[in-house]
């Protein structure tokens, strides 16, 4: 067995803590080497993640301002949309009172078609009997002016829309004492084609008896006829009197 104090001992035992020293600093290196490159390749990592992350970010700003600006494009377009749809439907009410407006109108157009029909029939029939009176005119003063002295004067009126809207009926030959004398009598044709006697003179209490006969029968000669009897009869009354 080798003593401690042996110098070969002592040799070998340095010897042996120098390897041990020495592996444990190739160990030591060997580690620091593997955190150094663990180091640089985290930080390679984070400075990578840091880049995606800052793009990432740009990009979803980017993003958030293209929503803000659909956003308002759109809200615009809704608040654009909103006023053409109130604008047609104003338009749309504005077509449909023209319409109703139309409508009415062309009511009153027939309307109007209609009147206008029925008073076109009703100056004619007026017409057709105002020409059949004419005719009885003309025939009862050819009657009366021949045999019984009358004549048939025409009122002028004081415009024009009454000129000759009035005849006045002159009998003479009825006062035996005065056969010049004149009794007359002044009658008109109404708007509905009847017979409206004016006056006489002189008057005669039974006149509008025979107003109402003429209107019934439309017999004037006959309306004339008695007038003229009435008219002698009262002459009559007048000479007795006197």
């Amino acid at each position: 067995m080798m003593s401690i104090n042996d110098p070969n001992m002592s040799d070998k035992f340095t010897s042996t803590l120098e390897e041990i020293h020495s592996k444990h600093l190739e160990t030591y290196a060997k580690v620091i080497d593997t955190t150094a490159e663990l180091s640089h390749s985290h930080i390679q990592f984070v400075k990578s993640a840091l880049d995606t992350s800052l793009k990432k970010c740009k990009d979803d700003e980017m993003l958030f301002d293209t929503i803000q600006t659909f956003r308002k494009d759109l809200e615009q377009k809704n608040m654009s949309l909103k006023g053409k749809r109130h604008a047609i439907s104003e338009m749309i009410s504005e077509i449909q009172e023209k319409e109703m407006q139309k409508e009415d109108i062309i009511q009153k157009i027939e309307k109007l078609k209609e009147e206008q029909a029925k008073r076109t029939e009703l100056i004619e029939s007026q017409n057709k009997a105002n020409k059949e009176r004419l005719r009885n005119l003309q025939k009862a003063r050819g009657v009366f002016h021949d045999h019984l002295g009358m004549e048939i004067r025409t009122i002028l009126g004081k415009t024009e829309q009454d000129k000759g809207k009035k005849l006045q009926f002159v009998f003479r030959n009825i006062n035996p004492s005065n056969q010049d004398s004149a009794y007359v009598i002044t009658m008109g044709i109404k708007e509905n084609g009847s017979y409206q006697i004016v006056s006489s003179d002189p008057t005669l209490e039974c006149l509008p008896v025979l107003e109402s006969q003429l209107q019934e029968t439309n017999n004037l000669p006959a309306f004339l006829a008695k007038v003229r009897k009435e008219f002698i009869s009262q002459a009559r009354c007048s000479n007795t009197m006197q």
